[in-house]
């Protein structure tokens, strides 16, 4: 079967993502955005790689949203509203029309849901596994985005969904978990690692009410040391208040140690911001009125320092704070 070109690809696949005027059709070398008069440009890029960030069975589809996913929520988590985004896709050696199909499939859904556009990108050839990279476009009021370096002493801290399901939806499918679940909530965890589900709607809350903001990527106590550092503060929080769903739950009840799993193993992709106490109550209020659920599970403390894990009988230490891609 004779596989269709790079400008094929393009072609059949890929303009019909392109709606907006300023991505010129992919007819040229660039596009062009304009944001709306007293807004600016918010730019975020990752990228995901077949074996580090996905399996090489995972369905196009669920790939590629991933791959726009995890791109929307960093835009969610800095109070931006995503406008677009660029795709640049490197195919491993086998590659096939019915994937590239499947794949587009994925981008055109997703599209349609957070209401974004293709603006361009670039195809190649990958000498190994696949890679997929998306560089996102989002539009905030000037000087409105919300960075993780404002986080003041006295600050609560709150956390969008549940943790630490993505991380061990993983361990599932490295059967590397102790208890291993089954049903309806192994299917759970394992969606939760396969789809990330961006919190674009907490974005406009975010911008109104965040000191500081980042989405949890790359685990919860890792990605809260980041604000910390930033902000030239300490933080605690309780393991107790972190929430769970179900599934984790149980995955912790039966094994402890799955714990650090769950603090600590990342593509959460919910959103971790700290908020001001004279404003908390009112931010969850907001929260919950824009359909994401928010759970309080600290304070922000005076003092440079790491993240400070509460137990029933005092901190708990974890090997690593964080994934690490290195």
């Amino acid at each position: 079967m004779t596989r269709p070109g790079e400008f094929e690809l393009i072609e059949h696949y890929f303009r019909p993502l392109a709606a907006d005027p300023g991505a010129l059709s992919l007819t040229d070398d660039a596009a062009v955005y304009n944001p709306p008069r007293g807004e600016e440009v918010v730019l975020k890029a990752d990228l995901i790689a077949e074996g580090i960030h996905f399996f090489p069975d995972d369905p196009p589809r669920s790939i590629a949203a991933k791959a726009l996913r995890v791109n929307l929520s960093d835009l969610a988590a800095k109070g931006a509203t995503p406008v677009g985004y660029l795709l640049s896709l490197a195919l491993k050696p086998d590659w096939n029309e019915d994937w590239i199909a499947s794949f587009a499939g994925g981008l055109a859904a997703d599209q349609e849901t957070y209401g974004v556009t293709l603006f361009g990108g670039d195809t190649s050839r990958a000498s190994g596994g696949t890679v997929v990279s998306v560089a996102a476009i989002g539009r905030a009021p000037v000087g409105r985005i919300v960075r993780r370096n404002g986080a003041r002493p006295g600050d609560a801290i709150f956390v969008s969904g549940t943790i630490g399901d993505a991380a061990l939806g993983l361990r599932i499918r490295l059967g590397t978990l102790d208890a291993m679940p089954a049903g309806k909530a192994a299917d759970h965890l394992l969606d939760r690692y396969l789809h990330p589900q961006p919190r674009v709607a907490l974005a406009p809350v975010i911008a109104d009410f965040a000191t500081a903001s980042l989405d949890i990527s790359d685990g919860l106590v890792g990605d809260l040391a980041h604000i910390c550092k930033q902000s030239g503060a300490g933080a605690e929080i309780a393991a107790a208040a972190v929430p769970l769903s179900a599934g984790a739950k149980a995955i912790v009840a039966a094994d402890p140690s799955a714990l650090a799993t769950v603090m600590t193993g990342g593509d959460d992709y919910e959103i971790l911001a700290t908020v001001p106490e004279a404003r908390a109550e009112a931010f969850a209020t907001m929260a919950a009125e824009a359909g994401v659920p928010v759970t309080r599970i600290g304070r922000i403390v005076e003092g440079a320092s790491p993240p400070v894990v509460l137990g029933p009988e005092g901190p708990i230490r974890f090997d690593h704070a964080s994934h690490t891609h290195f």
